[in-house]
């Protein structure tokens, strides 16, 4: 399996994902309708399910081409080939998942707050309804420890649940989220056996990522997974 932070991942057999960067365009859902269609397509030129991620835990099962468009929700799964489910970040944590035989795929967007309401899980028990679980997930670029001040009662909210693998300090020494390590110990306890990191930070790499954290930007980048029919 390819590192994430690339830009195509392909699975033994038909699962298929996009991890989508800067130089590729902005595809913030606040941007013209048209226009944004127009950049989804020139991206992943299938129907597009994307949503408008509230940093919780619904998770939206798409069963045609584009049903659940705009859903208010932070996952997205299917088992319909010829569908691309999608999210979108720019410092939050971007999950794919892969069913086991490659019959579901499924999207998260991870942020502390989804994190900690249970996304992960729920988009893992979804994929399962669908008589597929997740076998393998692929983590994209987020914002590291190292440039995320966090504050500590939020941090020991986050730690209670997640354990203190979550707790971290930044360059300067301050309490610090690893979000991204929330997520994966998130991933193993719903059953996720191969969890493959991300390798980039968004606050660190301003040349293939926005970071809404360390730069107060409105662009956002796109994790997209589909199957080929």
């Amino acid at each position: 399996m390819n590192r994430p932070d690339g830009p195509h991942h392909r699975g033994a057999n038909r699962a298929r994902a996009l991890f989508h960067t800067r130089p590729m365009g902005d595809l913030a859902v606040t941007l013209p309708a048209a226009e944004l269609e127009s950049r989804r397509r020139g991206v992943v030129d299938l129907p597009w399910t994307w949503l408008t991620q509230v940093h919780g835990a619904e998770v939206v099962t798409v069963t045609r081409p584009g049903e659940h468009a705009g859903a208010r929700a932070d996952a997205a799964v299917t088992a319909v080939p010829g569908v691309a489910v999608s999210v979108t970040t720019a410092d939050c944590v971007p999950v794919v998942l892969f069913g086991r035989d490659e019959r579901t795929v499924g999207v998260v967007h991870a942020g502390w707050r989804g994190l900690h309401a249970g996304v992960v899980g729920a988009a893992v028990q979804a994929m399962a309804a669908l008589g597929d679980p997740p076998a393998t997930a692929l983590l994209g670029a987020s914002i590291c420890p190292r440039c995320y001040e966090f504050g500590r009662d939020d941090l020991d909210l986050v730690a209670a649940r997640w354990g203190d693998e979550v707790r971290a300090t930044t360059a300067d020494g301050r309490p610090a989220l690893d979000v991204a390590a929330g997520v994966r110990r998130a991933l193993a306890e719903a059953g996720v056996t191969t969890i493959v990191p991300g390798e980039h930070c968004t606050a660190e790499r301003a040349d293939l990522y926005w970071s809404h954290r360390a730069r107060a930007e409105t662009g956002r980048f796109a994790t997209v997974a589909w199957l080929e029919p």
